[in-house]
């Protein structure tokens, strides 16, 4: 692995001022919204698996992130400080067949270490 000794940056800090929701940012909460089923988030540390299919190989996997997780805190009410570990695939698929898949789970990476102690 390649280390980095730099601070990440936060995609808060990428902007000056307030962001407002643009009309198909709206359009795409309303809808996924309605899409998600109900189901219990764990609490503590979460993992979260993502497969997006994208119709465009031109398309920046981790753009279609951002969106999609705020919309799954508002749906179960969690915080993504939460999430620690992140696992995302881009599969290729025709146009109007593009879709999202996801899991949200506990976190178990370490838990065994620290039990052994």
């Amino acid at each position: 692995m390649i280390n980095l000794d730099i601070k990440p940056l936060s995609a808060n800090d990428m902007y000056l001022g307030r962001k407002v929701k643009s009309h198909k940012y709206k359009t795409f909460e309303r809808k996924i919204l309605t899409l998600l089923p109900e189901q219990e988030v764990p609490e503590g540390e979460l993992q979260l698996t993502i497969e997006v299919g994208l119709s465009s190989k031109l398309a920046d996997v981790d753009n279609v992130l951002k969106p999609f997780i705020d919309c799954l805190q508002l749906k179960y009410g969690f915080n993504d400080k939460w999430i620690y570990n992140l696992l995302v695939s881009k599969r290729i698929v025709p146009k109007g067949k593009e879709y999202i898949n996801f899991k949200i789970e506990e976190y178990e990476d370490g838990k065994d270490e620290e039990d052994t102690g």
